[in-house]
């Protein structure tokens, strides 16, 4: 596989109950949250850092924070995550506007998540 940059690029906080975990992050750190369903999208205050969202899926897993790297071509870097001996979790699943999401485990158990570009 080609070496490139893969910056993590988003992050999510997932909770059980959405409204009680944005406003947690809203008072401590003073993020502005913008409602989608099951989601707030997070407004940190600044250009530096990364753009994040407050999950509430609905069903397991209740409580994670997933980092999201960038990458072109999600299936081929799935594959390289199984040979590498990470597991598949999650997708690829298309969202609006185009972009896939999926997640995976490294051979740690700790999940991450791939998304493409717009």
């Amino acid at each position: 596989m080609k070496t490139s940059v893969h910056p993590v690029v988003f992050f999510d906080i997932g909770c059980k109950d959405l409204e009680k975990n944005t406003l947690f992050y809203q008072n401590l750190f003073g993020w502005s949250p913008t409602g989608i369903p099951f989601a707030n999208l997070i407004d940190t205050g600044t250009s530096d850092g990364i753009e994040g969202q407050i999950t509430a899926l609905g069903h397991e897993p209740h409580n994670y924070v997933m980092v999201y790297i960038q990458v072109d071509d999600i299936n081929a870097h799935l594959e390289h995550v199984v040979s590498e001996g990470g597991q598949k979790v999650l997708g690829p699943i298309t969202l609006p506007g185009g972009k896939q999401f999926a997640w995976f485990k490294d051979p740690e158990e700790n999940m991450l998540g791939l998304v493409t570009k717009p």
